[in-house]
């Protein structure tokens, strides 16, 4: 029997010719394989592929939360091209915004390209589900959560997924526990639970 909190996740890839199927969907994958390698946790994924429609978006994410979700991972749709709505639509049904998660997604995707100040993305609370834009590409998904690393593995600009267990704890969600190789949680040690393997 596993120790660790079972969490359910909500993972939504936003792309009108990815939905239509003209395109085959990169995000819902990308999302998966990352954070079944990241958590511990048993997970139970939610995965959506949706048209850049701002109403539909905000629709989902509503229907995610009251499902049960204590976290939500979207891709696609924050540029600033005039069908990307995703940050809108999130906005739109947010209780709270947490901005410390664009900047530092931005951030991070500074380091590969300098056009990585046109993305929009936003982190907000709904509930008690913590819910963030990610970035379009895989590669970029993978290097916003994770961060930056040296040749040694150490951390030189961290992921946001560090302070992703942490911001559940305080909303009330289950206990995310990471895989260290991949994503270090940081916590408080007034916050930290004994290890459980």
């Amino acid at each position: 029997m596993n120790a660790h909190d079972p969490i359910t996740i909500g993972i939504v890839s936003i792309s009108d010719r990815a939905s239509s199927g003209t395109y085959e969907d990169k995000g819902l994958p990308a999302l998966q394989e990352w954070l079944g390698k990241a958590l511990k946790n048993p997970i139970s994924f939610e995965p959506r592929l949706i048209p850049d429609e701002q109403a539909t978006i905000s629709r989902t994410l509503i229907e995610l939360v009251d499902a049960g979700c204590a976290l939500v991972l979207t891709t696609g749709g924050t540029g600033p091209a005039v069908r990307d709505v995703t940050p809108e639509a999130t906005l739109a049904v947010a209780d709270k915004e947490m901005p410390g998660f664009g900047e530092q997604m931005r951030q991070i995707s500074l380091a590969f390209v300098p056009t990585a100040i046109l993305s929009r993305q936003v982190a907000v609370i709904r509930g008690q589900c913590l819910i963030i834009n990610l970035p379009g590409q895989p590669k970029a998904i993978a290097e916003t959560l994770e961060g930056l690393k040296d040749n040694a593995g150490n951390p030189q600009v961290h992921g946001i997924f560090a302070a992703v267990p942490y911001c559940i704890d305080l909303i009330g969600g289950p206990y995310l526990e990471t895989n260290d190789a991949v994503c270090k949680a940081f916590r408080p040690k007034n916050a930290v639970r004994p290890a459980r393997d």
